[in-house]
């Protein structure tokens, strides 16, 4: 693998063979028809189209030799070249080759969804779809479905394969699906199977330099950029994405196997999850979309006015920065009188919540190795858990609960019930669940299936006691967000944890959460832990975070979580001007628009509370000063705005002088701009608030 770069990257000129293939996907736009998606007819044959709503986005199925694949063009434009389709067994016949098209049927859809919290609270879901059902060449007997949604952001597909052969369960030993991109694209990407699960920063390369990786990915052209991930990711392995050796700009579909080899143990009739490729013409739009969310189940959990958002305070990062310990002792950060302190301190400024680590039965010796003597409803000698409770519910604050199993799933699984129940019992809106571990039960990758049916389990068990969760070291997100509501937000990334570990200048880069919007961010919410105001720490106070203060501040509206930590210790807060934005910013939006950005460069977000008519607006930096114009039309025509301005000072520097920032006022309306001065490694956080 490469590492990252910041220079950009030459795509492939390509040999006669190669600009050959360019030619027949160009040409094929022209004799592919213009009408297909509007067709609701069953047809047979060698090929089938559809078209997105607004007509950009065109994909072709096909049977080539036998082999079922598919193509993509935006904009008139060959993106995905023809990719394979296809899934390998171990006891029943593969579908992957001799398969014609046997029939293939049309249909549009349109509505709007409401979320009960998120980014957006109103969802179009309109896509025209395809499914085209293989069949054996030489006989009935093999048979799949694949199914296209074609969406003006993008394109999603599945497999479903019926009852065949007599047999019922199933072992899946290759996914065939290939993304063979037209052009070498610049790739953002962090490895797979490594040991710190996706907590890695991302890297920069072409695609014919890559190995294996998560997603989602995301690849940029100069006049368009994609990401590739998955929806509805339930009862089946996690996708990676491997190119195959010669395959140059070729990238395969890895499924995470089980510890045995098989990849999905499944039953018949099996539906896999969505292949997702999202499209956009500049990168930064690529974050509004919604295609995810729209491939996945609508709510099943009914009401569901428990699960409620909000901003939370932890007994947490001191002990990243080591002034308390999860461990019993001196320092021990969860006690009795620190739990009751930090309640007054959220009561006081108004959080929905704190979170306490380290209350419980496990944490002393070496818990990373013995995960086996977690108990998660024994608290420690020195929590008081009635005390408390009754302290959280007097104030009207509830605790948040943290369930570390140091990857140990047997013991996890063991005290499930018993775990959600005391949570309940004591006031719990919410559990922290955390798999700290290299492999699960000590064989198990954390992104196979072993894990994704645990974490179902985790969520059924977390509904029946109305309790939401903030996984981390999770399985990605794939939107079931949209199904179960209470599968409220994850890490699933490098976090702001690293940076407590480290000398500023060797933490996260300041690039890394410009990255992110791009990338991680396009899965769903991250519990990213920002709003950290002491950004020099340590007994030399080396250590610190790579971020200025104003640039701690963008990152509650840039990085969406709707349960929203202020990571920073509350004496750091207390006092502080720059304090009344974190107590100002909502976890809870109406609407969401990505304004402007470059990946690894900066990035601009605006959204609108969904409980007043006010604006945010979050806007990042790397390691490069930079001033970037900001037009105000996202406002309400007509209506005069106070501009409450949270920027960098002059000297401000990520490196040299973290901590300047200045506050400034101002009257707006959406016919002006503003220009956004961030400082390196720095940002901007405003409040939009409508005058009388």
């Amino acid at each position: 693998m490469q590492p990252s770069s910041k220079t950009s990257l030459k795509a492939r000129s390509g040999s006669g063979v190669y600009q050959l293939m360019r030619l027949f996907s160009a040409l094929c736009l022209f004799i592919l028809p213009l009408n297909a998606m509007a067709r609701s007819e069953s047809a047979s044959g060698t090929a089938a189209e559809i078209a997105s709503p607004d007509g950009k986005i065109r994909v072709s199925v096909e049977s080539i030799d036998g082999k079922p694949g598919y193509r993509v063009f935006y904009q008139q434009k060959p993106v995905i070249a023809f990719s394979r389709l296809g899934l390998d067994f171990a006891d029943i016949p593969d579908l992957a080759e001799d398969l014609k098209i046997a029939s293939s049927q049309h249909s549009q859809h349109d509505s709007t969804w409401t979320q009960p919290w998120g980014e957006e609270e109103n969802i179009r879901d309109q896509h025209h779809e395809l499914r085209v059902v293989f069949k054996s060449i030489h006989d009935d007997e093999r048979e799949m479905t694949v199914t296209f949604r074609v969406f003006n952001d993008g394109v999603g597909f599945r497999y479903e394969i019926p009852q065949q052969n007599g047999a019922s369960g199933v072992k899946i030993m290759d996914e065939l699906t290939e993304f063979s991109f037209h052009d070498n694209l610049k790739a953002w990407w962090i490895p797979a199977y490594q040991d710190n699960r996706y907590e890695y920063q991302y890297a920069q390369s072409s695609v014919d330099s890559l190995d294996v990786i998560h997603t989602p990915a995301t690849f940029e052209a100069t006049d368009y950029a994609l990401s590739i991930h998955e929806a509805a990711l339930v009862d089946y392995a996690s996708m990676a994405l491997r190119r195959p050796a010669m395959h140059g700009q070729t990238l395969k579909a890895d499924l995470v196997p089980w510890a045995d080899g098989v990849r999905v143990y499944a039953t018949l009739p099996v539906k896999t999850p969505w292949r997702t490729i999202q499209i956009a013409e500049k990168a930064y739009q690529l974050a509004d979309s919604r295609l995810i969310l729209n491939l996945n189940e609508p709510n099943k959990l009914g009401d569901v006015s428990w699960v409620k958002p909000g901003k939370y305070i932890g007994i947490w990062w001191c002990m990243h920065i080591r002034t308390c310990t999860w461990e019993t002792g001196e320092n021990h950060g969860a006690t009795t009188d620190n739990a009751i302190s930090y309640i007054d301190f959220a009561a006081k400024h108004g959080f929905d919540g704190v979170l306490i680590e380290g209350w419980n039965i496990g944490w002393d010796g070496n818990w990373y190795e013995n995960g086996e003597l977690f108990r998660f409803a024994e608290p420690t000698p020195d929590f008081d858990i009635e005390k408390i409770a009754a302290h959280s519910r007097k104030m009207g604050v509830p605790i948040i609960g943290h369930h570390e199993t140091s990857a140990n799933i047997q013991n996890y699984e063991a005290q499930l019930d018993a775990a959600f129940a005391f949570s309940a019992k004591h006031g719990m809106r919410a559990v922290k669940t955390g798999y700290v571990g290299t492999r699960l039960d000590h064989k198990e990758w954390h992104h196979g299936q072993y894990m994704v049916e645990h974490f179902s389990k985790v969520m059924e068990t977390a509904a029946r006691y109305k309790i939401a969760i903030n996984a981390h070291e999770p399985i990605k997100d794939t939107g079931l967000r949209r199904t179960y509501p209470h599968m409220m937000s994850r890490e699933g990334a490098r976090g702001g944890e690293y940076d407590a570990w480290s000398h500023a200048a060797q933490g996260n880069h300041p690039d890394h959460t410009t990255i992110l919007p791009f990338t991680r961010m396009l899965a769903g919410p991250m519990d990213y832990t920002p709003a950290i105001f002491d950004l020099r720490f340590g007994p030399n106070e080396d250590n610190g975070v790579s971020s200025t203060l104003a640039k701690q501040l963008a990152l509650m509206v840039v990085l969406y979580s709707p349960l929203q930590m202020a990571a920073d210790l509350p004496e750091n807060y207390e006092g502080h001007p720059a304090f009344q934005f974190v107590k100002d910013v909502p976890a809870d939006w109406s609407e969401s628009r990505a304004l402007d950005g470059r990946i690894g460069d900066y990035f601009v977000m605006a959204r609108k509370d969904r409980a007043s008519d006010d604006w945010y607006v979050g806007a990042i930096s790397d390691e490069e000063a930079r001033q970037i114009p900001l037009s105000l039309d996202f406002l309400e025509p007509g209506v005069r705005y106070q501009a409450t301005r949270y920027q960098d000072g002059a000297s401000a520097h990520w490196l040299h002088n973290p901590q300047p920032v200045e506050i400034l006022e101002d009257k707006v309306t959406a016919d002006q701009s503003l220009m956004l001065d961030l400082r390196p490694g720095g940002g901007q956080a405003i409040r939009f608030t409508p005058l009388p």
